[in-house]
């Protein structure tokens, strides 16, 4: 019999966007019982950000939205008016958790951070996520992930050397941030357990996206060098790139491809029928590939191209040699790797018919995790939260509807 790893765990989620309703989205996923409070009068950006079901802008039928909500009640609310205020004092109250990503100082004006909540409740665990965190001379900086990703040094590292920066994707860091935010977490909920203090922590985007370029910072740090774009280069592995294959109905393929080591570079040239490579001394070790590496490269492109993607992948494959498709938007559903975890989950969407989320990032053994229910429509939740949760009466849900706080 398996149970729930976060059974029983109570989180408000006054967060937006992604990177503070991954968090409980997270959470969720494990057997929290997450409140989000959000606002049918100034709709949150992701509820506006495609893609949407059927391709039509909806408020309640982004995949974005969906994704990173599953599993949590909706509470609409109108957080500038006391009233407002007061239901998430009183949420607080019920919470072990609260998540919240609002501009540092703005929840300070309506008197609900930390400081004032945990007055009257010194246990509180409280997550603030913003781009360059709480102080400082950038804390009230605005934007959203693309801004943190530049500011943490992602924009410049990524493109090639002999072009202007590229970027990642979309708002990067605001994936990265809830993964260290995740488990700082988790380690002030134990430390309450064992402890019963409470804890605040404070997450900048920033600051979680130079974690993740250490190596660079520290080779910095070490001799002065200064990290730049290189492409598909790695600093160990020759060859190790990206290589365009046989277009397949009028779509550009490619197939990433590399060699950790000489057994794997060796197979690697007799794969593309060039074994007079294989057998090159010069070309035996990492170093002197590192010389040729333009020749070497020129020749797997040759033999790419006049084949399929999935062809070149399974050949490769099949000798050894680290190779995978890049995958496009088609191809992701039926990835045959996340369809075998699991990752892709379909669930009844209360206006759409069924929606798609991703599943858990995380496979545990004795407490698996899974999203319970599709992300909740706009104020999908209002009674269930105020009379099973709060335990409102009629009288005090009535009079906060007639007077447009429950919006």
């Amino acid at each position: 019999m398996t149970t729930d790893a976060l059974a029983g765990l109570k989180v408000l989620d006054l967060s937006w966007v992604v990177a503070g309703p991954l968090i409980g989205r997270t959470l969720a996923d494990f057997g929290a019982q997450v409140v989000r409070v959000e606002s049918s009068v100034r709709v949150e950006t992701a509820r506006l950000m495609q893609p949407f079901h059927g391709g039509v802008q909806d408020k309640e039928g982004s995949a974005l939205f969906g994704n990173c909500n599953a599993g949590k009640l909706g509470l609409t609310l109108d957080l500038k008016s006391p009233e407002g205020q007061q239901v998430v004092r009183d949420l607080v109250a019920w919470a072990d958790v609260v998540v919240e990503s609002f501009s540092p100082g703005q929840l300070a004006k309506w008197g609900l951070d930390y400081d004032s909540l945990r007055a009257g409740k010194p246990d509180l665990v409280m997550l603030s996520t913003s781009i360059a965190g709480q102080h400082g001379p950038w804390s009230t900086l605005a934007g959203f992930g693309n801004v943190g990703s530049s500011l943490s040094g992602f924009q410049h590292l990524t493109g090639y050397a002999d072009r202007l920066p590229m970027g990642t994707f979309g708002p990067y860091t605001d994936y990265v941030g809830p993964r260290l935010a995740l488990v700082t977490l988790l380690a002030a909920l134990e430390n309450r357990r064992r402890t019963g203090e409470g804890a605040y922590i404070d997450v900048a985007q920033v600051e979680a996206g130079i974690f993740f370029l250490s190596p660079q910072v520290a080779h910095f740090g070490y001799d002065g060098t200064i990290a730049e774009r290189h492409g598909n280069a790695d600093a160990q592995h020759v060859p190790h790139g990206v290589f365009a294959c046989r277009p397949e109905d009028g779509k550009d393929r490619f197939v990433a491809v590399a060699a950790r080591d000489t057994s794997e570079w060796r197979a690697l040239a007799v794969a593309i029928d060039r074994p007079d490579l294989a057998e090159r001394a010069d070309l035996a070790d990492a170093d002197g590939r590192r010389v040729a590496e333009a020749e070497i490269d020129e020749a797997i492109a040759a033999w790419t191209a006049g084949r399929s993607a999935t062809d070149v992948e399974e050949l490769l494959q099949g000798v050894g040699v680290p190779s995978y498709l890049a995958v496009n938007s088609d191809d992701y559903p039926t990835d045959t790797q996340l369809a075998h975890r699991g990752h892709l989950v379909e669930l009844p969407h209360p206006t759409h018919g069924t929606t798609v989320v991703e599943g858990p990032r995380y496979a545990l053994s004795e407490t698996p995790g899974r999203p319970r229910a599709a992300a909740p429509t706009l104020g999908q939740h209002n009674e269930q939260v105020l009379t099973d949760i709060l335990g409102y009466d009629a009288e005090r849900i009535a009079v906060l509807t007639e007077g447009g706080i429950l919006r």
